[in-house]
């Protein structure tokens, strides 16, 4: 991967994951969000970041960050074909305090 674009994988993982946050935790988002988030025209040049910003949610799954779904289901990167979806993975965490 040339230096350039792997400065721009790495800024579609986190816009990714910002826009992940701003929304509930089964909400999920399309690579367009992403690519759209970081290009910095008023046309529709984002488009050529579509493949940079997938790129970047297959690596958001290797980390174990979020889950590529297609039809509501999780995928695996590789055999996905078509439209996807980006989901938060749940991570197993403390119980919630009693109250």
């Amino acid at each position: 991967m040339a230096d350039s674009e792997g400065r721009t994988v790495r800024r579609l993982e986190r816009a990714i994951l910002e826009l992940l946050r701003r929304r509930g935790p089964t909400a999920t988002i399309c690579p367009s969000d992403a690519a759209r988030a970081v290009y910095e025209g008023d046309d529709d040049g984002w488009r050529a970041l579509m493949e940079p910003a997938r790129r970047a949610a297959r690596r958001l799954v290797d980390a174990g960050e979020v889950h590529i779904t297609q039809g509501g289901r999780p995928v695996e990167p590789s055999e996905a074909r078509g439209p996807i979806r980006i989901r938060r993975a749940h991570r197993p965490g403390p119980p919630p305090a009693d109250e």
